[in-house]
């Protein structure tokens, strides 16, 4: 697919059109509130991994309503100090995985964690092994419309509170450095990791590349791809149903996290992307409020993005920060 979205040099200019709702900051105040009238209860079980150059901690902790959250820990192995800390959330659909697919971090000398996302997991990758126990209303198979009837209702009300619960749970190991935490991710993973920039008001630095859950009334228009295309298709069956569905997204969009935004940011697009389209991507990054932010640009990539290459970028980037 050849360039579908605006000229780069509009890119760089484009905002986005999502209304914040007025009690946007309060929702999510409550919400966080309500979590963390559960002990966080954050254990974490060494496993056997067969690596010798890590340490991989099988962990567990208390995310929206206490249900429990799955996630791995991984050190280097001769980890004796706190270490700067990368968490990650994952992509739509796939879950933690296996911990030998997470490497990267620990091998530059940070810790690293990665937090299963509830319910999904069954997509793609190795698999997930955290439940989403909350019911919701009827919705297009996939998670993009569960419990979109109300914001209170919505699946990603549950997520983003697991998210922020997450960063505490790997903050609270012994041999992390919460005041060097960087929360990374791609795609619905950079979508997470957007919303607990706006959330989480002393993170070190975010790195989003490809995010999704980003300018919903844009993306749900301009990209017949899914996820986002399971927005249509749940209003295609309920007819009239439009604008409660935007207010239900609304607050859930990453553009108005994204002006809450209190971190240095690497961001990243690609320009043939249909699954995220460019402009909904700097529609979140033209929103970052922290002045030390860049975004990566890769012309000819779907959403793949930059792939390796990105990666080469964080790694050089996030020395300046942990």
């Amino acid at each position: 697919m050849a360039l579908f979205d605006l000229p780069l040099e509009e890119l760089r200019e484009y905002r986005s059109a999502s209304t914040e709702p007025e009690d946007f900051d309060a929702f999510w105040a409550k919400t966080l509130q309500e979590a963390r009238e559960h002990d966080l209860d954050a254990r974490f079980e060494p496993v056997d991994t067969g690596l010798a150059t890590v340490r991989v901690y099988d962990v567990t902790f208390a995310g929206y309503g206490g249900h429990p959250v799955k996630g791995w820990l991984t050190l280097p192995a001769d980890a004796e100090a706190p270490l700067p800390l990368v968490v990650e959330f994952i992509g739509y659909g796939g879950g933690r995985g296996l911990p030998h697919e997470h490497l990267l971090w620990a091998s530059t000398g940070r810790a690293h964690f990665v937090m299963d996302t509830r319910g999904q997991g069954s997509a793609w990758g190795a698999g997930g092994g955290t439940a989403d126990p909350v019911g919701g209303a009827p919705a297009y198979p996939g998670f993009m419309t569960r419990g979109i009837d109300a914001p209170e209702n919505y699946y990603y009300r549950r997520v983003f509170t697991d998210a922020v619960r997450a960063v505490e749970a790997a903050r609270s190991h012994p041999l992390t450095d919460p005041a060097r935490t960087v929360a990374v991710g791609a795609s619905q993973g950079g979508g997470i990791t957007i919303a607990v920039g706006g959330l989480v008001p002393d993170l070190a630095g975010i790195a989003p590349d490809v995010p999704f859950l980003c300018d919903f009334p844009r993306a749900a228009t301009l990209t017949d791809r899914h996820p986002y295309r399971e927005i249509g298709l749940y209003l295609k069956t309920h007819r009239g149903r439009s604008q409660d569905a935007l207010r239900t997204l609304s607050y859930f969009d990453a553009v108005h996290f994204a002006a809450r935004g209190r971190a240095p940011a690497l961001f990243s697009a690609a320009l043939e992307d249909q699954t995220c389209p460019p402009s909904t991507v700097f529609a979140a990054f033209n929103a970052w409020a922290h002045d030390d932010k860049a975004i990566e640009v890769y012309d000819f990539n779907d959403h793949e993005g930059g792939g390796p290459f990105q990666e080469a970028a964080k790694l050089r980037w996030m020395r300046s920060y942990v």
